[in-house]
């Protein structure tokens, strides 16, 4: 499935880009593509260990990235921890 992988705050910088598209069917696909296409920016491959992830505007919570599936048009934002609040 063809979809939008953005990048907030940190993770944007890292991955030198707002946002990219990416072809996946879950969101452990999603970031595998990720890590494949961005193997050699070290602090995003940290980041992503780390971040948070909304799927269409839904935190994913703690469910196992293979289990969150994907459909046509999805979009993942890719939120690093951010301090304050």
């Amino acid at each position: 499935m063809s979809g939008t992988v953005r990048y907030w705050a940190a993770a944007k910088s890292a991955a030198g880009r707002a946002e990219e598209p990416v072809e996946a069917a879950t969101l452990a696909g999603a970031l595998a593509a990720v890590r494949t296409a961005h193997a050699d920016r070290p602090e995003l491959l940290r980041l992503l260990e780390v971040c948070s992830f909304l799927l269409d505007g839904e935190q994913t919570g703690g469910r196992e990235p293979a289990a969150v599936l994907l459909s046509g048009g999805w979009t993942v934002e890719v939120l690093p921890p951010f301090a304050g609040g």
